[in-house]
């Protein structure tokens, strides 16, 4: 029996977050990626939300002898929702996949009160970079909804749990993309 995988959109595409050694590039149709507020959370988080037109780049990786009590902790507040059908990958061993997405009725749009914090977004867009180029990384801004909330730049004193040190040419990587969306940033 195969070991089961995930689909990661967001921080579980930069592989230095986590240990799922057996990972590959994938791309996932019929879902789209978006910021979101949750509940109890005082800052935005990016989830998946089905959308039969969009298709979002990502990363598969096999969850070994189905233990899924670490990444299910990891992604508290999200639900593991079963793919069927849509992902296209290179990894003959993959066969079940499933996707964290929170439930509609748990969300909210992002907002002014609830922001993107940058060390997130940045060790998002570091995965991207690392697994697709820089091309990749803009295809991410492109692709991701909910823009309108502003991001709180806490490089100086990183929040976000797995935060990363990021190259020069990954921070401008990072900087260009939101200059590009206009998307607001506010101090700390």
């Amino acid at each position: 029996m195969s070991d089961p995988f995930f689909f990661g959109y967001g921080s579980l595409v930069n592989r230095a977050t986590h240990g799922y050694g057996r990972a590959h590039p994938a791309r996932l149709r019929g879902w789209a990626r978006a910021w979101r507020h949750l509940p109890g959370r005082r800052v935005a988080t990016l989830t998946a939300v089905p959308d039969p037109q969009a298709e979002i780049a990502g990363l598969i990786a096999a969850v070994p002898g189905g233990d899924w009590a670490a990444l299910d902790a990891r992604e508290a507040g999200y639900d593991r929702v079963a793919l069927n059908g849509g992902l296209r990958h290179a990894a003959p061993e993959a066969g079940a996949v499933a996707i964290y997405a929170v439930p509609e009725h748990a969300i909210a749009p992002a907002g002014t009160l609830h922001p993107i914090l940058m060390s997130y977004l940045d060790v998002v867009v570091q995965g991207f970079a690392s697994e697709f180029g820089e091309a990749g990384a803009v295809e991410f801004f492109a692709t991701t909804r909910g823009w309108e909330a502003p991001v709180l730049n806490d490089r100086a004193r990183p929040r976000y749990p797995r935060h990363q040190r990021l190259s020069r040419a990954e921070t401008t990587l990072v900087d260009a993309g939101l200059a590009r969306l206009g998307v607001r940033v506010i101090g700390d």
